[in-house]
């Protein structure tokens, strides 16, 4: 811990010693020498002052940055690269300096109802959104596996935000479920609309009946009403928050997103994400000024397995019959 600081006093103990030497030589006079002397010391002892205090500052930071991780990993939990059906891609950056979460959140959860996803955006930025964003993620992980309908889900958290939040606050989020094979169900509060990806075509799911964000029902009649949304094997869906899409260059053009999509689209997930991702940042010149998610996840083909050859087998009952049939054909 203390090597740095040790090696400042070193150098400036070896300083002193050569400027006593070198002034005893050329009989500098006491006066000037003893000057000189006083003045490598005392930028000896700055200097070691000066490295304890980045050290010190050094061991906080390390531990903020420690705390950071365990939030990140407590809030946004790592998503495997497979849940349930689908192959899975996240990518997130927080626009905070040094920070590792922010105002937008998401989750993927298996549920005995089918597999069901948030992807959210809470109003403003720092601490109090990672605030809300740890509400809505704990509501909606506990209320997906709760409840059978999702607009139940919904419900469950829009509640939880009205007792919660200010007036003023709101979270626009899709919240979407997988029941049954070839059926998205799907609903959007406020959000920007998904991407939905069929063969080479890119085309984003609008809400049929739009909704007001989370926590701000009580000021509109509006309810949030169920889209369902045909997803078959190799369909894609793209949801993301409003920092991809309002990311800006040098020249203050927004990002195209479905264009970018359909530039860097495969059948991997995680490499169409890495590439989109990095387009991104390239567009906005190296780095985002407000958080953004990506999540994109595809429904893969089934795999199609050959029927088995009763003659590739090797028992003595099928090499018998094979061989009768065989006598028999002759």
């Amino acid at each position: 811990m203390y090597k740095r600081q040790l090696g400042v006093l070193g150098v400036g103990l070896l300083a002193l010693v050569l400027g006593a030497g070198i002034g005893a030589r050329h009989d500098v006079p006491t006066t000037h020498l003893l000057v000189v002397l006083a003045a490598q010391a005392t930028v000896t002892l700055a200097g070691a002052l000066a490295s304890a205090l980045r050290a010190h500052r050094e061991r906080v930071l390390a531990a903020v940055r420690s705390v950071a991780e365990t939030a990140q990993h407590a809030l946004l939990r790592p998503v495997p690269e497979t849940v349930g059906p689908f192959q899975v891609a996240v990518r997130y950056s927080a626009a905070a300096a040094e920070a590792r979460i922010g105002g937008d959140l998401y989750a993927l959860v298996p549920t005995p109802y089918g597999v069901r996803m948030i992807v959210g955006d809470v109003r403003g930025k720092g601490l109090p959104a990672v605030g809300t964003a740890a509400l809505v993620l704990g509501v909606f992980r506990e209320a997906a596996y709760d409840e059978p309908d999702l607009l139940d889900v919904v419900g469950r958290v829009e509640r939880s935000l009205a007792r919660n939040l200010a007036c003023d606050d709101f979270v626009t989020a899709v919240v979407a479920g997988y029941p049954e094979p070839g059926r998205l169900e799907m609903v959007n509060c406020g959000h920007a609309p998904p991407l939905l990806i069929r063969g080479d075509e890119v085309v984003p799911v609008d809400p049929v009946r739009p909704a007001p964000p989370l926590g701000l029902r009580a000021l509109s009649e509006d309810r949030p009403g169920l889209q369902v949304v045909p997803f078959g094997e190799g369909d894609q869906l793209l949801l993301y928050t409003d920092g991809v899409t309002e990311a800006r260059d040098a020249g203050r053009e927004f990002y195209p997103l479905a264009e970018g999509l359909a530039r860097h689209l495969c059948d991997e997930p995680s490499r169409t994400l890495a590439a989109l991702h990095q387009e991104l940042l390239d567009h906005v010149g190296g780095r985002l000024h407000d958080d953004a998610a990506l999540v994109l996840l595809r429904k893969p083909a089934a795999a199609v397995t050959e029927p088995e050859d009763p003659a590739a087998d090797g028992s003595p009952v099928v090499r018998s019959l094979t061989k009768r049939r065989e006598q028999g054909a002759a």
